[in-house]
């Protein structure tokens, strides 16, 4: 029996390729180690559901706990220079857990060839350290990123520089985000999965929609297509949000009745194999956008399509979202929030746009829904962005937020989710048919 999983298993073509990748940006006689995340508890004897280290998984194409990579290019022992180690498993653990990778079905999906079990992780790393000058160590470098919780990478960390105190020690973190920044073929295979089951949740959602209905309603809706078409969940916890809430950048609450007049801002998307989507639409509960409704959503919808001709490859992410924001800005005036006099007398470090566009309008995409990158570096060719202009307007209880995923690509940009409904006139015929 081979262990099965939700999605569809990725070629070793693509694992083999990113270890390849990373050992080239490796300093001479050094070793890198990458633990998957641990099993966090979540009250009494349960755990939260287990996500696999994205960096890991990028290197190994291992989706399963307790399991550890190491690399060293000029390890002295030809098969100690790439080793998985994974769960050592038992009938028992089968039963109560299910089937566990066996080695030589992880190296099947990984491409490596030596595959140990995870117990003999410390004798082979304590022997290769008298060989190696420098130990690359992984930890969560995401720039978001906010986290007193003493995670295995960084407890592993303290352990080495307690026990092996002469060694150099550097950083995976730049080069990860160096190399998942460019996506590979097969990995914008695994996004347009993650769209196109994003697409037909956002579908089932429009048929739906009624004044009365509920925000978690809407958002079972959404779970129901996404795990019946092998997503194995959310890619973040979605946004169904309705009324003056369609302003609050993050709600999550999602427990309200959806009245007849409101618009209704859903920010949702599916993961698939770990890979994300991350779509926003925003919709009128009763199925026809009144004109104040329209006229600003398509003012957010000319910022969306000019936000995707300013996205290229030599632009930086930040100098994208500064971009954007003149953008906005036009569009603002255009909408009687404020005047052209108003710009001119504006403070220059509280721009008066940031009162109704107060986030940037892309970040990264890939295996992370805010995934690495350097938001001040030149955007590479390859490279996955989201484009998710918004104009927040608090007191006319209009929040409008249009989001598409965009493959910065070598033939152009390529949207993702081009096929998922975004104008008035669509959005209000579906919902209406």
């Amino acid at each position: 029996m081979i262990k099965m999983k939700k999605y569809d298993d990725i070629s070793s073509e693509l694992f083999v390729k990113n270890r390849s990748n990373y050992s080239k940006f490796l300093k001479e006689n050094s070793m890198a180690i990458f633990h998957s995340c641990d099993l966090m508890p979540r009250v009494g004897d349960g755990t939260h559901t287990f996500r696999q280290n994205s960096d890991l998984l990028y290197l190994s194409g291992i989706d399963q706990e307790e399991t550890t990579l190491l690399i060293f290019p000029n390890a002295p022992i030809e098969k100690y220079r790439e080793i998985l180690f994974i769960r050592k498993t038992s009938e028992h653990i089968a039963v109560w857990e299910g089937r566990k990778y066996t080695p030589e079905e992880a190296r099947k999906q990984s491409g490596i060839q030596t595959v140990l079990l995870s117990d003999q992780f410390e004798s082979i790393f304590s022997m290769l350290m008298n060989y190696a000058q420098t130990l690359y160590i992984n930890i969560n470098e995401n720039d978001r990123a906010i986290s007193d919780v003493p995670y295995k990478d960084v407890r592993f960390a303290h352990e080495c520089k307690a026990k092996y105190p002469l060694h150099h020690y550097e950083r995976s973190g730049p080069i990860m985000s160096k190399l998942r920044s460019v996506k590979h073929s097969l990995e914008i295979e695994q996004l347009q999965k993650a769209c196109d089951i994003t697409e037909k949740a956002f579908r089932r959602v429009l048929s739906f929609v009624k004044p009365g209905v509920t925000e978690y309603e809407i958002e079972a809706e959404i779970i129901h297509e996404f795990i019946k078409n092998r997503a194995t969940g959310h890619a973040y916890n979605p946004i169904i949000a309705s009324g003056v809430d369609s302003c609050v950048l993050h709600y999550n609450d999602n427990n309200k009745a959806c009245q007849d007049g409101e618009v209704l801002l859903m920010d949702f998307g599916a993961e698939y194999a770990n890979y994300c989507a991350d779509l926003t639409r925003t919709i009128p509960v009763n199925g026809r956008f009144t004109d104040r409704q329209k006229q600003v959503y398509n003012a957010c919808l000319r910022v969306h399509r000019e936000a995707c001709n300013i996205m290229k490859p030599g632009i930086t992410l930040a100098e994208l979202n500064e971009e954007v924001a003149k953008v906005v800005e036009s569009e603002l005036i255009g909408l009687g929030l404020f005047s052209k006099d108003d710009v001119a007398k504006q403070d220059a470090n509280n721009p008066l746009y940031k009162k109704y566009f107060m986030h940037g309008n892309s970040h990264f995409l890939g295996l992370d829904v805010h995934d690495i990158g350097n938001r001040y570096e030149k955007l590479p060719v390859g490279v996955v962005l989201t484009n998710e202009p918004g104009i927040y307007i608090p007191a006319e209880k209009i929040g409008i937020r249009i989001e598409n995923d965009i493959w910065v690509s070598d033939k152009g940009n390529i949207d993702l989710m081009k096929n998922i409904p975004i104008e008035v006139e669509e959005i209000e015929s579906l919902m209406n048919a």
